[in-house]
């Protein structure tokens, strides 16, 4: 492990037009294994700066991109003050009815007619209108970028996500030759089929009590087993879903935050 990193903001041009992300690296100049590191739903925040920082700090190049960043549209809705109001109003909610609608409506009525608007705009989008498709040839772009710096150890690039990210991360995974694929908690790639594609290995770490994931996994598994590719999984018994993220105290399980942390490592070591 490193303790010397060297952080910076880059751009790459993608799909979307420029896209910005936060690089962190091990400040040595010989060329490292990377990784790209994939927000939640909420965006590039502090939380997965420092992640990447850790990850950094363990020897890998690692590059967070900020996938609304791309697109005037997501850039002027998805802004930091209106993201803020949204995750507020999400941890209100009681643990695992983020996607009950009913639950949600309820909530959203309390709110002032003004406040309701926007929280139902910036919803929307978050949840059904993201443009994943473009997003994933986004990543494939970071790829790219990764192999051509003088840096990165070329070839040997992986990624990992949380959430909406988990889900990017396979995406990715389906669609660029990356070495290895880590998914915390996220959707399977749609269709299922697209994992005859899946590049390298895959690690999945789920929380037991992650419902609405976790009730597609048998089709991860028999898509995987079909296709013959690489898969170790860990499920957490009683651990929710964003069990990693040690900003939400509800969500938050230490335990398994790190054994999963401990896995992930113990993976890139074997992959990259």
């Amino acid at each position: 492990m490193t303790k010397q990193i060297e952080s910076s903001i880059v751009s790459y041009s993608a799909e979307s037009g420029k896209i910005e992300g936060y690089l962190a690296k091990p400040g040595t100049g010989t060329p490292r294994p990377a990784i790209i590191a994939i927000h939640e739903i909420f965006g590039l925040d502090e939380h997965i700066k420092d992640v990447t920082n850790r990850i950094a700090a363990q020897g890998y190049v690692t590059l967070a991109p900020d996938l609304y960043s791309g697109s005037e549209a997501l850039r002027s809705t998805l802004t930091k003050t209106n993201v803020a109001a949204v995750k507020e109003f999400m941890q209100m909610l009681p643990p695992g009815k983020m996607r009950d609608t009913a639950i949600v409506q309820q909530e959203l009525a309390k709110q002032s007619e003004e406040k309701r608007a926007s929280l139902q705009k910036v919803m929307s989008l978050l949840f059904g209108g993201l443009p994943k498709s473009q997003m994933t040839q986004d990543l494939v772009k970071a790829v790219d970028y990764l192999n051509s710096q003088a840096y990165v150890k070329k070839g040997a690039i992986g990624s990992v996500g949380f959430c909406f990210g988990g889900g990017m991360s396979i995406n990715l995974a389906c669609h660029a030759r990356t070495a290895a694929c880590v998914i915390f908690y996220g959707e399977n790639p749609s269709p299922i089929d697209l994992l005859k594609n899946l590049n390298g290995p895959l690690l999945g770490l789920y929380g037991g009590d992650d419902i609405r994931i976790n009730s597609n996994l048998d089709q991860l598994v028999r898509a995987i087993v079909e296709y013959k590719k690489d898969l170790e999984m860990r499920i957490y018994p009683g651990a929710p879903h964003a069990f990693f993220n040690d900003t939400s105290k509800a969500t938050y399980r230490p335990d398994a935050a790190r054994d999963s942390w401990d896995k992930m490592l113990r993976f890139f070591a074997r992959t990259l």
